[in-house]
């Protein structure tokens, strides 16, 4: 990268962001819960970057996802996509803003509807957006599409339920690229594919982002995943980021204890950079009642009391674009 594109704004830049859901409760009933799915997160994904968002589930990377759509109202926080504060966007100008931003979604069965073609599911942006002003327009487009993420012309005739697992991710695909984005969401767009074919969707994805220069913001929970698609990686625990490196550093050298037990657990060919096993002790607190302080430091096996119970860790830089938070390892 240039020195020019490193002091360039970054595409999106999400700061503070927080998002509460509040369940239960009633004119009879107890008071109403509230889950902390994202708790006062930062980050920022550069033009044409892929920044990988990881962490177990329930930890509220998609939900992260989903708020810089707004397809989920954020509780604070700013999200600035280019020169655009998407918190405060009205329907309009929202509208605008989903041509320059696309989702993939992670279930490829449920994310296509069954009674609508290929053609009719990938071309219904273009309709919204008025990209394709005849009929012929449209077709072109369309076929042109299916072809990027190589499929076929005739595919387009056909339903969701005539194809494969891949197939239909390739089909989520195409719809996305169907207005041009600046930036996709892949809110775990493998997870539920066969490895084989989870090797063959990544590459289609580093393929468009050579050809289209895409931005990524890739959600998913297996660090293995993101390894070679990402160019920075940034791990969340509990709502909470706890970490974020470049990728080659963060697999070489990871500061924060839970990102330590994460990568303990990913399967490597050579039995010489096998990583020492990390057991994390209990299990995931539950986001309507989290811990005090760190929330990592209930499982932590370096955690220092009363410290890491008491008080939050800042998200600091420990060297050249490594950030941890974690009161030990500053």
């Amino acid at each position: 990268m240039d020195a020019k594109a490193a002091t360039a704004e970054p595409l999106l830049r999400v700061e503070g962001l927080t998002k509460n859901f509040v369940t239960g409760g009633g004119l009879f009933s107890r008071a109403p819960d509230v889950v902390h799915a994202v708790d006062n997160v930062s980050f920022s994904v550069d033009r044409a970057e892929t920044l990988g968002l990881v962490g177990e589930s329930g930890s509220g990377k998609s939900t992260t996802g989903r708020c810089v759509l707004r397809l989920i109202e954020p509780t604070s926080g700013k999200i600035v996509f280019e020169d655009r504060d998407v918190v405060q966007l009205e329907s309009g100008a929202l509208r605008s803003l989903r041509r320059d931003v696309q989702i993939i979604f992670q279930d490829p069965f449920a994310s296509l509807n069954p009674r609508m073609t290929v053609g009719a599911i990938i071309g219904e942006a273009l309709t919204i957006h008025k990209l394709a002003r005849t009929r012929r327009e449209f077709t072109e487009r369309v076929v042109e599409l299916l072809e990027t993420v190589g499929l076929q012309a005739d595919h387009m005739r056909r339903y969701p339920h005539e194809f494969s697992g891949g197939q239909r991710q390739r089909i989520g695909i195409a719809r996305a690229l169907a207005v041009e984005p600046k930036l996709i969401i892949c809110d775990e767009p493998v997870s539920a594919l066969d490895v084989s074919i989870q090797a063959q969707v990544i590459n289609l994805l580093e393929d468009l982002q050579q050809k289209f220069g895409l931005a990524y913001l890739f959600i998913a929970h297996d660090l293995s995943v993101v390894e070679h698609i990402s160019r920075r990686v940034a791990v969340m625990y509990l709502g909470r980021i706890v970490e974020i490196a470049s990728a080659r550093d963060l697999y070489a050298s990871p500061r924060h204890p839970y990102t330590e037990a994460l990568l303990s657990a990913v399967p490597v060919t050579d039995p010489g950079l096998r990583r020492q096993r990390i057991v994390l002790q209990g299990e995931v607190p539950n986001p309507m009642n989290p811990p005090t302080g760190c929330h990592f430091h209930t499982r932590c096996p370096i955690r220092k009391l009363p410290l890491c119970s008491e008080v939050v860790p800042e998200l600091k830089q420990t060297s050249s674009g490594h950030m941890v938070a974690c009161h030990l390892r500053s």
